[in-house]
């Protein structure tokens, strides 16, 4: 489990850095629709795309998150440890 876990964390922080990226990139194009007016079509197409990335780079991150923590409950239950559900 331990190796899953660790695994899990880092696809979760790729996914975290992917999304932060891509998130970056669709802010310099937004930007870059105002600066040069000429090729303003290209830049507004592209910036959608990374808002797109970054979404679904967002999603990815968050999709791992619940991944560990359901490999971490599985693993405290193996063990004998109890989850107290706050709500």
């Amino acid at each position: 489990y331990e190796q899953e876990v660790k695994a899990g964390k880092k696809r979760e922080h790729y996914g975290e850095a992917a999304a932060l990226a891509a998130g970056a990139f669709a802010m310099y194009e937004a930007h870059e629709v105002k600066v040069d007016p000429e090729h303003a079509r290209t830049h507004k197409i592209e910036e959608e795309i990374a808002g797109v990335a970054a979404l679904g780079s967002g999603g990815y991150a968050l999709y791992e998150h619940h991944a560990v923590k359901t490999t971490e409950r599985r693993e405290d239950e193996v063990e004998g440890k109890k989850h107290h559900h706050h709500h």
